[in-house]
C-alpha cells in the first residue's frame, strides 16, 4: 500500500542481465529537445532511485511521435539535464563537457567517462549547457550502462559536426572498452 509503516522487511530486489549490442554505433543518435522538464531536487531528488519512470517514457513517446531516437530534457532553468534515458556529452574545440547533476541521477558511465577524460589528459567540464551550445557543439555523445558510448548526430533537425561520430567520440570510446576488458568481469560465456 501506500503506507512505508506496512512494509519494514526492505526492497525487492530485482536484477536484470541483459547484453544489446550498440544499436547506433555508425549511424548515431536523432534527439529532439522534450516539451517535459526534468524534476529538480526540489520535487524529486534525482540521486533517489526510484521506479517513477512516466517522465522518461512520456519523453521517449515524444521522441518517437516526432522521427528521433531519444528526447532531450532540459531542466526547470532551461539548461540540459539529460536524455530521457542516458547522459550527454558535448565536445566543442576539444573539451568534453557535460551537466552538472542536479536534474538527472549521477550515473556510472558518465563517472568513468570523466574519469578516463583525467587520466588520459583529455580536457573535460562540468557545467551547465544551453540547447545553443549543443547546437554549436562539434561532437555529441550519450553515455549509459547498456549503450555505452553512442554518438548523437542530430539535435532538433541540426546536424552535429559532419553527421557522424567525432573523433573524440571514437577516442573515449575505444578507451571505454578498453577499460571494461582490462577490469570488467566476463558473465556470458563463462563456465560455471
Amino acid at each position: 500500500g501506500m503506507d512505508p509503516r506496512l512494509n519494514r522487511s526492505g526492497p525487492t530486489r530485482i536484477v536484470l542481465a541483459e547484453h544489446k549490442a550498440p544499436v547506433y554505433e555508425r549511424s548515431g543518435l536523432r534527439l529532439i529537445t522534450s516539451s517535459l522538464r526534468r524534476f529538480g531536487p526540489d520535487t524529486l531528488d534525482p540521486k533517489i532511485h526510484h521506479a517513477n519512470l512516466l517522465q522518461s517514457i512520456l519523453a521517449k513517446i515524444e521522441a518517437n511521435a516526432a522521427g528521433a531516437d531519444d528526447a532531450l530534457m532540459l531542466d526547470g532553468n532551461g539548461f540540459i539535464a539529460e536524455t530521457n534515458a542516458t547522459h550527454l556529452f558535448f565536445v566543442r574545440d576539444g573539451v568534453a563537457m557535460t551537466s552538472r547533476t542536479v536534474a538527472c541521477p549521477e550515473g556510472i558511465t558518465r563517472a568513468t567517462v570523466l574519469e578516463l577524460c583525467v587520466e588520459h589528459d583529455i580536457p573535460s567540464r562540468v557545467k551547465d549547457l544551453s540547447l545553443t551550445e549543443a547546437y554549436r557543439t562539434d561532437e555529441a555523445f550519450c553515455t549509459g550502462t547498456m549503450g555505452e558510448l553512442a554518438s548523437v548526430t542530430e539535435i532538433d533537425g541540426r546536424v552535429i559536426g559532419d553527421g557522424s561520430p567525432g573523433p573524440l567520440t571514437k577516442r573515449l570510446s575505444d578507451l571505454y572498452r578498453d577499460l571494461t576488458a582490462r577490469e570488467g568481469v566476463v558473465v556470458i560465456g563463462r563456465e560455471t
